[in-house]
């Protein structure tokens, strides 16, 4: 039998089946001996036992994966920023942006509590990003806001993912026409959302497709990409990828890289740019530590 799991807790797996019905299962033991651990959105084989639990046999070819958030077969990653409160930062949804460039998605960005900002505010986020990805801004509070990117997602499996507070439960919500996730409050002390969801779990979405939830979380690691990778992450990057005077220019300081140039005449968002520079920093500080 097969069918797809929908949330995973403490070892266990809710898979849900073609006829509805969900089983909680446990894996095989040969995933953990090989190293595999099922995630939520993987397509499966389950066996049902006698007293209508269920184990887990085989985990299907994975379109991708994620290991923050912890989920496989993604169609399109929604990146969910807040407006204000906290202010969008900049440099973590570059990070989240690497991720699901790296894994080959779909990619929209989602600008959220447009309410509380000024327009020009929201005009200059959307400058930075609007001519590499779709953007929406939209707020909660007024859930028409939501509609075209609804009708957007309408038959993907889509992750939504982004800093905690910026309202991803929120806006759950009002995607599946429910409350069905606890939603927090920002901390005035911190500017961070409560980690109201505490694991990946897949919802069915009115217009059809699924979605999954996905913890929040303010920091982001890129440990799966290589230096020579990076560049390729980066879109408006791709498009001049040969045209330096150097093979494997990495766009720091060498002389005739198109990148920086590029960045120079504004083709090429120095926000962007700068994001780009931090993440391949990171990347080579880590590298160096491996061997400390």
């Amino acid at each position: 039998m097969t069918g797809i799991i929908i949330k995973g807790i403490a070892g266990f797996y809710y898979v849900k089946t073609k006829d509805g019905m969900v089983y909680q299962c446990r894996a095989r033991g040969i995933f953990k001996k090989d190293g595999i651990v099922p995630m939520v959105g993987d397509r499966v084989e389950i066996t049902v036992l006698p007293d209508g639990d269920a184990v887990v046999d085989q985990i299907l070819p994975r379109k991708n994966e994620f290991i923050r958030p912890p989920v496989a077969n993604v169609d399109t990653f929604v990146i969910v920023a807040a407006a204000k409160n906290p202010d969008p930062n900049l440099g973590i949804i570059d990070k989240f942006l690497v991720m699901a460039e790296k894994n080959r998605t779909e990619i929209i960005l989602c600008i959220n509590k447009s309410d509380l900002a000024k327009a020009d505010e929201l005009e200059m986020v959307k400058a930075v990003y609007k001519s590499v990805y779709p953007v929406y801004c939209v707020s909660a509070v007024k859930p028409e806001t939501i509609l075209p990117l609804e009708q957007a997602l309408a038959g993907r499996n889509v992750a939504l993912a982004g800093p905690s507070g910026a309202g991803k439960s929120t806006i759950l919500n009002v995607l599946q026409r429910s409350e069905l996730m606890e939603t927090g409050h920002v901390s005035s002390k911190t500017g961070r959302g409560r980690h109201t969801t505490r694991h990946a779990e897949l919802f069915e979405m009115p217009l059809g497709g699924m979605i999954f939830d996905t913890p929040g979380f303010t920091s982001f690691e890129i440990p799966d990409v290589a230096e020579e990778e990076l560049p390729h992450l980066y879109p408006e990057f791709t498009a001049l990828l040969g045209m330096c005077r150097y093979d494997n220019c990495r766009h720091l300081k060498e002389p005739g890289c198109a990148v920086r140039a590029a960045v120079a005449g504004g083709s090429i968002k120095k926000e962007r740019y700068r994001s780009y520079v931090m993440q391949l920093l990171e990347i080579r500080e880590r590298e160096k530590n491996k061997y400390l």
